[in-house]
């Protein structure tokens, strides 16, 4: 499985050799750095921990984790583990960069949705909202009726007005229209959650 994490950059539009306009995102990806590598007999899964970005004040307990994987000057924002099905050849200290991917293949791009705050069901759930006639007044946007006689109290799961937003999601399928190892960038087509800045992880099988 190849991996990485970035950051959405922007939206644009590149042009193919055809002449056809195709909607693109750029992300901001890696290098990232492996800083922890787990095996089936000691931590009872595989994985791969990566580190991306920087920030100037980081936990003693990071620090100490950071020191092991020979990158005690990195300092990373984000830390994220990757779940594997069989072991990795990768090593302490390792660099991946854009170009273990290349044009045409596709990923999974997994973000955390924009926040929209405390919003109604109309929005919220797709509710059409009660007839603007015949009687109704103030109840346009209205959810209508929430219980029953029995029993006697607003059941789980009950699709109601909340916050909206702000989950975590992934984007499925999304093909590589093109890589830039020198820049860093990599361009897939069609959106990707999060706002610009948020971090996002990239995976493909």
């Amino acid at each position: 499985m190849k991996f990485i994490l970035g950051t959405k950059s922007a939206m644009t539009q590149i042009f193919t050799e055809e002449g056809r306009a195709v909607p693109v995102t750029v992300i901001e990806a890696g290098p990232v750095t492996v800083t922890q590598v787990k095996d089936k007999e000691k931590d009872g899964y595989y994985s791969v921990q990566v580190a991306f970005g920087h920030k100037n004040k980081m936990g003693k307990a990071l620090l100490g984790q950071i020191k092991k994987a020979g990158a005690d000057a990195l300092s990373p924002r984000w830390l994220k583990e990757f779940r594997l099905g069989e072991s990795s050849e990768l090593a302490l200290g390792a660099k991946i960069d854009v170009s273990i991917f290349e044009e045409g293949e596709k990923v999974s791009v997994t973000g955390t949705s924009r926040g929209k705050g405390f919003q109604g069901v109309v929005k919220r759930h797709n509710f059409r909202g009660m007839p603007a006639s015949h009687g109704h007044k103030g109840v346009t946007r209205a959810s209508g009726s929430i219980g029953q006689r029995f029993p006697q109290h607003t059941l789980k799961g009950m699709r109601m007005a909340g916050r909206t937003g702000a989950t975590k999601e992934t984007t499925r399928n999304l093909k590589i229209v093109k890589v830039d190892p020198e820049n860093n960038r990599l361009l897939v087509r069609g959106a990707v959650p999060g706002r610009r800045g948020s971090l996002l992880a990239i995976k493909s099988k």
